[in-house]
């Protein structure tokens, strides 16, 4: 079996490759992405990547069809991964979340591949209050991020057939602890505030609602859906992937930590401007299908372990907002030492071409 994972070298990609190495030893894993985080290591005795076979650098948006040669199954991880980023890089956002993948969903089937497993997201349903959000409760996107995926997951389910199964992976909010650790996510900001400052600052009123999922289950979901079995004739699946377990108000994960981590404190801001991403998410539809890939990580382990990670890197940085563990913060420094343009290209390659022509 050979299985390329674009978007390796984020913050899930580490997890997801450890987890495909073990399920399949045996198996060609080849890695694709731009490396802009691939310096952004927190605890690991080695390269994460030194578990594929290969490690590719390039831009999903410029794909060489050859790289798909014998591959069996593509994971599509590559993303502008968060709101704050696709606010900032709109266009690329669309470009790489969205019209990269149908493209390379494309020449996958193209190429005789069997799979390919999309990593979407829950925050489509958007501002959805009342019950918990199932497969087939409207969407409400609220963003540039969430649009892109709601725009891949439509157009994906035309390229499906008998011979090419697409699953969609709606994913609740990630967390926990990685070897390419991000604390630009809502669990993982309030143990760091924790740990840094003693202190946990809500930007909202608390009350939004999120569904969470650690990392690990990411990676278990994603083993399940390379190889799950298309019932029914179900070639297509857009499924949420998390569990019902895991549906919190932001308030009561500050109080989580809180809770694990004495002597913090929350500061709550009750004036805030309502945050409209709001939504409890179903996943009954995931454990029906799914019962060996389930979630078995829990919060307050979670919470134990980004604390523990964080000690141990002796992290004191008050001003972690600001610094390199945010990914906004990574792709706005790269492109003020001028190493990234404002379509997150890589300036240095551009400059090797011109300056070959110029000796020309």
């Amino acid at each position: 079996m050979k299985i390329l994972i674009t978007g390796n070298m984020g913050y899930i990609g580490p997890e997801v490759t450890a987890n495909l190495r073990r399920n399949h030893p045996q198996a060609t894993l080849i890695g694709y992405d731009m490396g802009y985080f691939a310096s952004s290591l927190t605890h690991s005795p080695f390269l994460p990547e030194n578990q594929l076979n290969q490690q590719i650098f390039g831009d999903v948006r410029f794909f060489d069809p050859e790289v798909l040669n014998g591959v069996d199954k593509v994971i599509y991880l590559a993303a502008i991964s968060n709101d704050a980023m696709g606010n900032r890089y709109e266009q690329v956002t669309y470009d790489i979340n969205y019209k990269a993948a149908i493209n390379i969903a494309q020449l996958a089937k193209k190429a005789g591949a069997k799979s390919f497993v999309f990593a979407s997201s829950c925050s489509m349903y958007g501002k959805a209050d009342g019950e918990a959000k199932t497969e087939q409760s409207r969407l409400n996107p609220l963003t540039a991020y969430a649009k892109s995926k709601v725009y891949a997951e439509r157009d994906l389910e035309e390229l499906a057939n008998e011979y090419f199964t697409i699953t969609c992976l709606r994913f609740a909010t990630a967390c926990g602890m990685s070897t390419r650790l991000r604390l630009d996510l809502v669990l993982n900001d309030f143990v760091a505030g924790a740990v840094s400052s003693g202190k946990i600052k809500i930007l909202s009123d608390g009350s939004p609602w999120r569904p969470l999922i650690h990392i690990k289950d990411m990676a278990r979901a994603i083993n399940w859906a390379i190889s799950r079995k298309a019932l029914g004739g179900n070639q297509f699946l857009a499924i949420n992937a998390g569990s019902s377990r895991w549906n919190y108000q932001v308030i009561d994960l500050a109080k989580a930590v809180s809770l694990a981590i004495p002597g913090v404190k929350i500061d709550l801001n009750e004036n805030a401007t309502p945050d409209e991403r709001s939504y409890k998410v179903d996943f009954s539809l995931f454990e029906s299908l799914a019962p060996d890939a389930q979630p078995v990580c829990n919060l307050n382990d979670t919470i134990k372990e980004l604390y523990n990670g964080l000690i141990g890197m002796e992290f004191d940085n008050i001003n972690f907002h600001n610094s390199p563990f945010m990914r906004l913060r990574i792709l706005n420094a790269l492109q003020e030492k001028n190493l990234l343009n404002e379509d997150l290209e890589w300036t240095f390659k551009f400059a090797q071409v011109e300056e070959t022509e110029s000796i020309n």
